[in-house]
């Protein structure tokens, strides 16, 4: 909602490169607890993988749906702290597309919103793409 105002209400920033997203983990390994705990965030698959061999047997996984799951202990370490943080400078490449796709996803209409997250939006943790590095999505034309 957050990138919609700003798409909305402030493009200027949007076009100068001055709005960034910042990206939370997708996944927590953890294993153990105190002093013998292993700990290991994910951001996608591959490093989920590297996550639980790192971790090794007998570990929980948990999966992050939003910032609302974090402390704030793990929100600094994983997004906010500028040491360790990864940000996405937010850009748009075709005004029209931009316009089509933010009217799609923040529209009234529920039916075409979900029509375009079935056909673009890849769930599960067997999937062999990421959203944010399949380059297909982003050349593939709007239905």
């Amino acid at each position: 909602m957050l990138l919609t105002f700003f798409y909305r209400y402030m493009r200027p920033l949007v076009e100068a490169g001055k709005v960034f997203i910042a990206l939370p983990p997708l996944y927590k390994v953890e294993k153990g607890t105190g002093k013998k705990q292993k700990l290991e965030y994910a951001w996608d698959e591959e490093g989920l993988k590297k996550a639980i061999q790192s971790v090794g047997k007998g570990y929980t996984i948990q999966r992050y749906k939003g910032l609302g799951e974090m402390n704030a202990s793990q929100l600094w370490e994983t997004t906010m702290d500028p040491e360790t943080r990864t940000l996405v400078r937010v850009s748009i490449e075709d005004i029209a597309r931009a316009d089509k796709r933010v009217s799609t996803l923040m529209g009234d209409k529920v039916e075409p919103r979900r029509k375009w997250i079935e056909s673009h939006v890849a769930f599960g943790l067997n999937e062999e793409t990421n959203i944010l590095d399949n380059e297909m999505l982003m050349s593939e034309e709007d239905d």
